[in-house]
């Protein structure tokens, strides 16, 4: 899945600039697909097998955006003064690089702090190498990202936006494997998950699923001197989500999810998150409320531009995902 991977980790598509993305994602799942359609708010949807009287209608909810930086400001002398998209660190910030969505190539400065200071990124600029305002190519509303190249360590990948370009690789891959089924299966890429949850909001209510699962990344808790304890670690198997701080995963489907996987001899771990949200919940609370988990990846860094999981994680998050899709669901 690496090629996969890459493409999809740096290919740029800032919230609610998905086109980039979209496209690849729209190529790699190919004819794999009985449907494939694009919604109003962009997210796009492909469905496969048909609903039999003993299956559902299930959601699976990847988001493909990412963080990034709209420009806001473009002074005299050319230096370009931005806001964020989604939760950005101004720690991770300063010396990157990015990539705005017409190509051009930045790298963010500091003038300097007092000591001790920690910055904001009011703080903080885009060089262009412009030398003034005029012949500064980006203008105010541009979007840009982090640029960083997909880096390659064994069991462990590393690049900008695992979150949650991996959790698109995952949903790409299960429909890929996935054959018989006896659900109506809706694999949905959503638009501008980190502003909001978005895209998932208005494609749940589309689809109307009758169980909904988000595939997302979740906190690593294996980092030294970690300040907040968590049961998660990289290599560990896919994390089956309890509760985060969006929503509460249904618990029928929380035991379902566990059984299967022992079934399986496929590894999990339970997740409790304490901060931060993901599709689940714009699922989960549609029309007149959806039961609804997720699947999450273990992952060091998050939101920042070298994000890390581990390959084998990935691997068994398919895994768990196709062997919950190949039978009923026992909400009983």
């Amino acid at each position: 899945m690496k090629s996969l991977i890459k493409k999809l980790v740096e290919t740029p598509g800032p919230s609610g600039f998905e086109y980039e993305i979209r496209d690849v994602i729209r190529q790699a799942i190919g004819d794999t697909a009985d449907e494939v359609r694009v919604d109003a708010l962009g997210s796009l949807i492909a469905r496969k097998g048909t609903k039999s009287p003993d299956g559902m209608r299930v959601m699976i909810s990847a988001h493909i955006d990412e963080i990034g930086l709209m420009a806001t400001h473009i002074d005299e002398n050319g230096f370009v003064r931005f806001t964020n998209i989604g939760g950005i660190n101004p720690l991770t910030c300063y010396g990157g690089r990015v990539l705005f969505m017409d190509g051009t190539r930045g790298v963010i400065g500091m003038d300097g702090l007092a000591r001790g200071k920690m910055p904001k990124l009011s703080d903080l600029f885009i060089d262009v190498g412009a030398g003034s305002k005029a012949s500064c190519p980006v203008k105010v509303g541009d979007v840009c990202g982090f640029e960083r190249p997909f880096l390659d360590l064994g069991k462990r990948m590393v690049a900008k936006s695992m979150d949650d370009r991996i959790a698109a690789a995952v949903a790409i891959e299960t429909l890929r494997r996935l054959g018989s089924t006896p659900h109506e299966v809706h694999f949905v890429f959503s638009t501008q998950e980190e502003v909001g949850l978005r895209g998932a909001t208005t494609a749940a209510y589309g689809v109307d699923p009758d169980v909904g699962f988000a595939v997302d990344v979740t906190v690593s808790g294996d980092t030294p001197r970690r300040s907040n304890k968590m049961a998660t670690a990289l290599g560990n198997g896919p994390a089956i989500k309890v509760r985060d701080a969006s929503f509460i995963a249904d618990p029928r489907l929380v035991d379902w999810m566990i059984t299967t996987a022992e079934k399986a001899g496929i590894p999990y771990q339970l997740e409790v998150l304490e901060k931060g949200g993901t599709d689940g919940r714009a699922i989960q609370l549609t029309r007149a409320g959806v039961p609804a988990s997720c699947v999450s990846i273990a992952c060091r860094y998050i939101h920042s531009p070298s994000e890390m999981v581990d390959s084998d994680d990935v691997e068994n998050a398919v895994k768990l995902l196709v062997k919950l899709l190949e039978s009923p669901i026992d909400l009983e």
